[in-house]
Formats: structure tokens, sequence, C-alpha cells
């Protein structure tokens, strides 16, 4: 994943409004108080939709992937925070990755075209990718939850290693900030228009998908969270997403809540609208944080020059479409050096090291600290080899530039030790509710054993560590409301049941209900290329203009 050259969106025409979006009731507490984030009253009714979920797919914790319902077709894509579009392969697509593809193609007799066209850029200096094709628009159902005319890129020229992993493409739920399958369907639109109001207001017609849900008062509360499953070393967890509430059984105060790093104009981030002029928008899931450890030591910071800027303040994207940690060379290979002694004797060796050795490498965030599970920091090296491993799970990457001031791409090892929520807050007004991000470490106090265990069930099973593969589960369940009073309560006051509905991935057909879903109080070494947003090109005439740098 290479820093990304500035990715701030010029929308496209205007028909601003004047105030924030209306206010609506909430069931999560956070540390900052809320704000409005719809765009118009929520209406409460019995068995009112609030979310839904839905499981994950894993292959050898490389891709994770998830079952998106797009048009007539029920399709695995890659989970990606690190990016916002929405794109999928279809028959169209010729390329030799496309070719090798297993995954089922989708089927574009639903698509809407809209005249435009994308051809996204992923990857750092060393992992360059593209995928390009036609922008439209059809039904998007994830997780239960549908948008209908929702933009979509039918992609047919790609060499992303998303669709080398079982996978048909990406569902992005990075910021609009991000999206350029967005611009493009708001440019068809609205071809002579310039600035950035029109792009904010239609964000509600032609944004993500889920900005769109919660834009069009679909979900409850702003926000998705991710859990994913090991699948290596020691298969255990459950993948999950959940979008517009908290997972069943999150306490909203076990939370630690960390602001999202804001982008000025300056930094390569949004310019504000006319009726917002004052407003500094989100750009990606990024948080700062205090200090990088290594077994209890913490390390010095990098002395890493930014590219062309000055050097940020210390920053993490949180990125489910990354499957490794990167961050400064410096500190990575100062990680390694205390890890991996044949590392420390020849830096242009594998850091091998003992597989029963557990390192514990830890991020304090929020003033709290957030260690990587010991079984999530190695890999096996070789096969039949429990005995010697390879850190390989930790790499450099390039330093911060204009338009991604990140130094740490923290990736799937990292979310497989935590539970992490992204809470999106106010989109058009971020200073009424700000983004933020919540972290929940799920690393048991015996991870080192639990290592151990894995490695003396390896040597018994022929030195070979597990392994498996997880299909997407296409199944899904709603998260609904029941209203109920309760009678300890002083005057008319009601509670809330959430309850889950199974669903079948192609529609949002509820059933019975199965299981509570919250709480009464409110509560390898390669980048699987769908990155950190990385300059994406327009095959657009009108906004190649808008974007000198990307030329």
């Amino acid at each position: 994943m290479s820093p990304p050259v500035p990715v701030f969106v010029f929308a496209l025409g205007s028909s601003p409004s004047s105030s924030p979006t209306p206010a609506r009731r909430g069931g999560v507490t956070l540390p900052l108080s809320k704000g409005p984030t719809g765009l118009s009253p929520r209406r409460y009714d019995e068995d009112d939709v609030l979310g839904g979920t839905i499981g994950l797919g894993d292959s050898a914790d490389l891709f994770y992937s998830v079952a998106v319902t797009v048009g007539n077709s029920t399709i695995t894509l890659n989970l990606d925070t690190g990016s916002a579009d929405l794109w999928a392969i279809s028959s169209d697509c010729q390329t030799p990755q496309c070719q090798q593809s297993s995954a089922e193609r989708y089927d574009t007799k639903a698509f809407e075209p809209t005249g435009n066209a994308v051809d996204l850029k992923f990857g750092d200096s060393v992992t360059g990718t593209h995928a390009a094709g036609p922008v439209g628009r059809d039904t998007v159902t994830l997780a239960g939850l549908t948008m209908t005319d929702q933009p979509v890129a039918a992609i047919n020229d790609t060499d992303n290693s998303a669709v080398s992993n079982g996978g048909a493409g990406i569902l992005g739920l990075g910021f609009f900030g991000q999206s350029f399958v967005q611009a493009a369907a708001i440019n068809a639109q609205f071809p002579n228009a310039s600035g950035t109001d029109t792009f904010i207001n239609q964000t509600v017609h032609s944004g993500p998908i889920v900005s769109r849900l919660l834009l069009n008062d679909q979900i409850e509360e702003p926000l998705f969270a991710i859990t994913l499953q090991r699948d290596t070393i020691d298969v255990s967890g459950n993948g999950q997403l959940t979008v517009g509430q908290l997972p069943a059984g999150i306490n909203n105060a076990s939370i630690t809540w960390v602001p999202v790093r804001l982008y000025r104009p300056e930094d390569g981030g949004l310019d504000p609208p006319s009726f917002a002029p004052n407003e500094v928008y989100p750009l990606r899931w990024e948080i700062e944080f205090d200090a990088v450890f290594i077994d209890g030591k913490r390390l010095p910071d990098s002395t890493q020059q930014a590219t062309g800027i000055k050097t940020p303040t210390l920053s993490a994207l949180i990125d489910t479409g990354n499957s490794i940690l990167r961050g400064p060379a410096d500190v990575v290979s100062n990680i390694l050096r205390t890890v991996s002694p044949a590392f420390a004797a020849d830096p242009t060796s594998q850091p091998f090291l003992p597989c029963n050795e557990g390192h514990n490498l830890t991020f304090q965030i929020g003033g709290r600290l957030f260690p990587v599970d010991p079984r999530d920091f190695i890999s096996q090296a070789q096969k039949g080899d429990a005995e010697d491993c390879v850190a390989d799970n930790v790499v450099a990457t390039d330093p911060p530039a204009l338009g991604a001031l990140f130094s740490w791409s923290l990736g799937d090892p990292f979310l497989k030790s935590n539970i992490v929520v992204f809470y999106y807050g106010n989109l058009t007004h971020p200073s009424v509710d700000p983004p933020r991000i919540g972290l929940l470490s799920l690393v048991p106090e015996n991870a080192e054993m639990l290592l151990d265990d894995a490695v003396d069930d390896a040597e018994k099973d022929g030195g070979d560590f597990e392994n498996k593969v997880d299909v997407a589960p296409t199944s899904s369940s709603l998260i609904t409301e029941v209203t109920t009073t309760l009678p300890f309560w002083h005057g008319s006051h009601s509670a809330s049941a959430h309850y889950a509905s199974t669903t079948g991935a192609a529609t949002s057909t509820t059933t019975t209900p199965s299981d509570v879903a919250s709480q009464w109080s409110s509560s390898p070494l390669y980048r699987l290329a769908a990155a950190s947003g990385a300059c994406r090109l327009f095959s657009i005439p009108a906004l190649a203009s808008l974007f000198p740098f990307c030329k």
C-alpha cells in the first residue's frame, strides 16, 4: 500500500443545504456529545429495522470477504475499510487475473450505465494494481440491508489480487471523500458543476452503500463493526460485519473511542462546501496513536521524513484490505531485530524465529494498550516445520505524503486481535458529531500459552499448523426493534429489545427472530491491493482537470 496521492473529491454542482441534518434517537453512548447524523428524523415502529449483520469469509487470513447481492448476482467481495468504492468484475473482464478467477461474476443485466467510467489505482510503490470499467447503478443488498440505484463499477480490466483470491471485487467501506465511483456517478448527472456542494449533498443518492444507508435513515446508528476470524496457526474466532448497531453482547462502556483524523484541503482533503465553509472532513479511517512497544519496551519514534510535506503526527490507517502490518522502515527494522536473531545478524535475511517464542507487539492508542495476538505475529515459514517460523506480518511501507498522512497501516493481524467499530458521525457536518473509531481488545491473557499449544498440535500433525478457508456465508440477519414497556420505570418510558432475524443474502425478508442482538441499555508480504485509497484516475475529462497530481 503506497502513500496515496491526494484523494480529495471535488463535487459537482450544488443545491446547498443550510443546516446539519436533524438528530435521531441513538442507542450508543460515545465520549463526545452525539449529534445529528441522518437526513430526516427516524420513524420508530414496531419491528423497525435498526441494522444488519453477516458473517465473513476468510482465505488463510490473507483475504477477508463478504457476500453482497448486486442486481441478480450474489458475489463475494473483499472487505476493505481502506477504500470507498464498490466494484466487481463482469463477464467483459478477460485479463489473466479474471480468467483465473473462480468467483461468480457480476451479472450486469440490471446494470444501468451512467456513461462514465473509472480507473482505480491501488497499492504502494512496490505493489501497484488497477481496476477499470464503467460506472452504473444497480440494487445492492449488504447484511440484509438494501439500497436501490447504488453506484457500482462493472470492472472489465483489472490485475487486482482481490480477484486472484476467490473474490469478484471490493466492497469499500471508507468515507465518501475517497469515493471515485460516487464522483463519476454524480458527474454524469451534473456534468457542468464545480465545487463540493453537490458532491456532498448527493452522497445520499450516490455515496458508498453504508453512507447511503445512514443518510436514507435505514440504520439506527452511523456505524459498522468488524471482527475477523483466525484461520491460520490456531483456528479460532468468528468473523462478522455488523451495520447500524454494536455487535451483540458488546457494551459501549468497554470500548475505547478515539477521533478519526480530519484532512484539511492543504493536507490533501476535501474542500468545504459553501453551506459549511468551516467544516473539515475525514478522508479515511485513520487515527492518531501514542507509541509502539515490542515485548514491553517502547520503541523510539521513527525518524523517517514525510514526502513533500511537514512530518505529521503519528497515525495509523485501520485497513481490513491489508493482510499485514505496515510501518516506518526504521521502526519495523527495530522490531525485527528484536525478535529475530537471523535478521539482527543480517538485515537482508528473512526474520526467522522460533515458533513457540511468543512476542508482544503493542500499540498505545487513546492512552490504552492494544496488543497484536502472538498467534497473529508469525507465519509458518515452511510446510512441515513447526519449529522455525517467520515474522513476515510486519513490513516497511512508504512514508507519509500529501493525502496520506499515516505512517502505519494496521491490517488484518490487528483486526483479528480487536473488535473495531467505525463510527461515521455526521457525514455532512463533522464538527456536529465527529467520526471516531472504537477498539476492544480480544487478546486473551493466556495468548502465549495458546500459541504454545498450537505449536504442540502442529508438531503432532507432521509439523503443519492449522489452516483453513471459510467461504463467505450468504445468509444474514436483520436487527429489528420491538418496543416493550418496563414496569419499573417511572412514567410512560419504554425500552427497545433488538432482535436478529435470519435473512437471505439476496433479499431482506425477515423470518422468525432467532437471537437477542443487543442490550437494553444504550449501549503474505503483499498487499491485497484494496489498500488505502491510492490515486484513482478517472476516464472523465471534466474530473481529470481537477486532479493534476494524478496525471
